[in-house]
């Protein structure tokens, strides 16, 4: 059990690390989760799976252990991570559980929780809580057993989020390339057929084991296939979903990648427009274009630490329509402030009819700087190495909202710890590509040797 209870979910290796047997114990651990608030809604938790090959079995035993503690279950059966956050949300329910690794290898598989109006379950709000009651066999049983019942939520999802297209009467025939990734982006087909769009479509049939690549899109060598089909068939646009489809990759019509960042600022600037003045959140690692961007659009952009409860939380304090991720996560308002990558597929579609331009073009306005990706470096003493760099570019503006980020006017950088592994993450910024390889060379030399 030791490794699997996460930051952010439940994920480990099956059945070695996470197997039936302790997939009932965590849906029977849930009902500490779960307080008065996420109860007086109702007794119900959604469960729903992925297509991995231990996720119905694992989806049994989960059902098995909330029902025992007398909860009721709506199992929407195979379906995305957003579909469940809807079904949260728009059924009331008092909370969700979703089988998934996401973007982890086959052998993988784990569990994402949520509660009333589609709140994030992280390691502070439940995770941990969940673990403990697991190590004490603080698991009790209720008299009387919870009832299990079926329902189909995607079509209720489907026009939720078709809802959102604003697509003109006389607009351009786009065709778009769209990478599956043999994961749950799989079933949106229908729904991407019905966007009035050229669908090219790869990797669309269901299959646990991954056997084209990793359903991994902020791997650049996951997005090769994609890229080379964008070339091939003239796309104007790529898409590349992960494993359980809550994240999407954009790629331009010549086949190259636009980061998560940038998409979130062109999608902030689109919903801008009809919300003027509104609150943005981004995550802090994104480039200082999004900023300038979303100001430039009448935003006010809201910077925030990495991960999706913090997002979340502030999209919701701040009654903010829209935030991103660099890790390819858009969260919408309209959508119980959780993730749809779907709608931002639409946000884009519609950016692009609207604008009459490409999407290189629409990027380009976004270009400002040279970044570097996230980095990794095994670090044995990280609080230690924190406070070296904190030391050495003490002449920076510095501050400590996620890790330390350290400011200065043509670069800047963040480093911070991982919360379930030994290292330190970082990203970089500068106004030149040579400006960018010395200040990465030099920050190099003092954490190291890159881990991947």
């Amino acid at each position: 059990m030791a490794g699997i209870f996460k930051a952010y979910d439940v994920r480990g290796v099956y059945p070695e690390d996470l197997d039936e047997d302790l997939a009932r114990s965590i849906g029977i651990a849930f009902q500490h989760v779960l307080d008065d608030t996420d109860r007086a809604h109702g007794n119900t938790v959604i469960v729903g799976r992925d297509m991995r090959a231990s996720s119905a079995s694992l989806s049994e035993a989960l059902i098995d252990g909330l029902t025992t503690t007398g909860l009721d279950v709506l199992d929407i059966g195979l379906a995305t991570t957003p579909m469940n956050y809807f079904a949260v949300g728009h059924l009331e329910a008092a909370g969700g559980i979703q089988v998934t690794a996401s973007h982890n290898p086959g052998r993988y598989n784990g569990l994402k929780f949520s509660r009333h109006a589609a709140r994030p379950v992280s390691g502070d709000s439940g995770i941990e809580l969940m673990e403990s009651s697991i190590a004490a066999g603080d698991l009790p049983r209720a008299e009387k057993r919870g009832t299990h019942r079926r329902t189909d939520i995607f079509q209720t999802y489907g026009e939720h989020v078709l809802s959102h297209l604003r697509r003109p009467a006389d607009a351009r025939p786009l065709k778009v390339a769209v990478d599956a990734a043999n994961g749950m982006g799989t079933i949106y087909r229908p729904l991407l057929e019905r966007l009035g769009i050229d669908l090219v479509p790869l990797y669309f049939e269901l299959d646990g084991t991954f056997p084209n690549h990793e359903a991994n899109p902020l791997k650049l060598e996951n997005l090769s296939d994609l890229s080379a089909l964008v070339r091939s068939s003239g796309a104007d646009l790529g898409v590349c979903f992960d494993g359980d489809a809550d994240r999407a990759a954009f790629m331009d019509e010549q086949g190259e990648p636009v980061g998560s960042d940038l998409s979130t600022a062109l999608i902030a600037g689109e919903i801008l427009e009809r919300e003027p003045g509104a609150a943005i959140i981004y995550d802090l690692r994104s480039s200082r274009a999004v900023a300038e961007y979303i100001r430039e659009h009448g935003g006010e952009p809201v910077r925030e630490r990495v991960g999706h409860s913090f997002i979340k939380a502030t999209l919701r304090r701040r009654n903010s329509p829209f935030g991103g991720e660099l890790a390819g996560h858009y969260y919408f308002r309209d959508n119980f402030n959780a993730d749809s990558s779907l709608m931002a597929v639409i946000e884009i579609l519609n950016l692009l009819w609207k604008s009459g331009q490409s999407m290189s073009e629409l990027a380009s306005r976004l270009g400002r700087y040279s970044k570097s990706p996230e980095v990794n470096f095994e670090v044995a003493d990280k609080q230690a190495m924190m406070d070296e760099i904190r030391n050495r570019y003490s002449d920076g503006e510095i501050d400590r909202l996620d890790g330390i980020t350290v400011q200065y006017p043509d670069w800047w950088f963040n480093v911070r710890p991982s919360n379930t592994e030994p290292y330190l993450r970082l990203v970089l910024e500068a106004t030149t590509p040579d400006a960018l390889a010395a200040r990465l060379a030099e920050l190099q030399g003092i954490l190291g040797t890159p881990a991947d």
